[in-house]
């Protein structure tokens, strides 16, 4: 007989494998989706920004579309640019005819008073620079009581807008019979409590301390260490003062204004403007093509200066802002 108590024992000894269940298999959870990382910026690719390339389209526009326009209006005669559109040339190209105009009309005024101007620009303007350059390479390189004073009142000065000074500075002139000659112009000009300023600050860093410590104990002066070691490092600062008086000179209206009254001290702002109001006086001759005229020639010099001593004034502007 067959063992039974044997069987069962194995039955329940030895396990039993059965097939598993076909139960659905679990998905892997999806790997978390991790961002975009942001480029980060290149020194070497400027960095785009639409706002700013549309504001700096505004701003060109606004700066380029009036010089368009007194170029272009330059080329017409009287009666064109009344009877054609402004930002467009006329049937008759007269630029040339109206600069010879310009400097005939009146007996040649015009060449007097751009004379006049280059005069107080060369004398006024250069003065100031000169004036400004002195005292700043003082103020940053010197010590002596007051100068935290000085310092308060050059900021003042800074603030003070130059068309509150001006009717002070006519009595004053008044007083010592300097009025309607061109020193009531050029007096004024010379000084440039901006210009100061910022020659101030740019030879406070553009100087090494060390450089001129070296220059005494060779045994130069201080005149000498001025003209020979500090003015060359002081040249980018000087020609960025020289720019911003010279077009301050160069379109200085509201001095001339109140100080002259002799037509052949005018200048070039001021007998434009008298050429621009002949037309309403009795009698008068309207000549508004060579008022136009005159202004784009009187622009002409600025705009030159500016290219010239662009390379001066961007590495002017530059200087002191790394530290060796």
């Amino acid at each position: 007989m067959p063992d039974l108590a044997g069987q069962t024992s194995t039955a329940t000894t030895t396990p039993t494998t059965e097939a598993p269940a076909t139960t659905p298999a679990k998905q892997k959870p999806a790997p978390p989706r991790l961002r975009t990382p942001r480029q980060r910026h290149s020194p070497g690719r400027p960095r785009r920004s639409v706002l700013l390339t549309v504001l700096t389209a505004i701003v060109l526009l606004y700066s380029l579309v009036p010089l368009l326009w007194l170029l272009i209006s330059a080329t017409k005669t009287q009666e064109g640019l009344a009877g054609s559109f402004g930002l467009w040339f006329d049937g008759d190209f007269a630029l040339w005819d109206n600069i010879s105009t310009t400097f005939t009309y009146q007996d040649g005024v015009f060449g007097r008073w751009l004379l006049n101007t280059l005069l107080y620009v060369v004398v006024g303007a250069g003065g100031a620079t000169f004036l400004a350059v002195l005292g700043g390479y003082a103020l940053a390189k010197f010590q002596f009581p007051g100068k935290r004073a000085v310092f308060a009142v050059v900021i003042g000065a800074v603030a003070v807008p130059t068309t509150a000074l001006a009717v002070p500075t006519f009595l004053m002139f008044s007083k010592i019979g300097l009025t309607d000659t061109p020193w009531a112009v050029i007096i004024p000009s010379l000084i440039s409590p901006f210009g100061l300023y910022l020659m101030w600050v740019f030879a406070t860093e553009a100087i090494p301390a060390e450089l001129m410590e070296a220059a005494r104990i060779d045994g130069a002066s201080e005149l000498r260490t001025f003209f020979q070691v500090a003015l060359p490092l002081l040249a980018p600062g000087t020609v960025t003062v020289l720019l911003f008086t010279t077009v301050a000179t160069w379109n200085n209206y509201f001095l001339p204004l109140i100080m002259l009254k002799d037509p052949d001290w005018y200048p070039l702002t001021l007998g434009l403007d008298a050429w621009n109001k002949q037309a309403q006086t009795a009698g008068g001759e309207a000549v508004f093509n060579l008022v136009v005229t005159g202004s784009l020639l009187t622009i002409v010099p600025l705009i030159a200066a500016f290219l010239l001593l662009q390379k001066y004034w961007q590495s002017g502007l530059s200087a002191g802002s790394v530290k060796e």
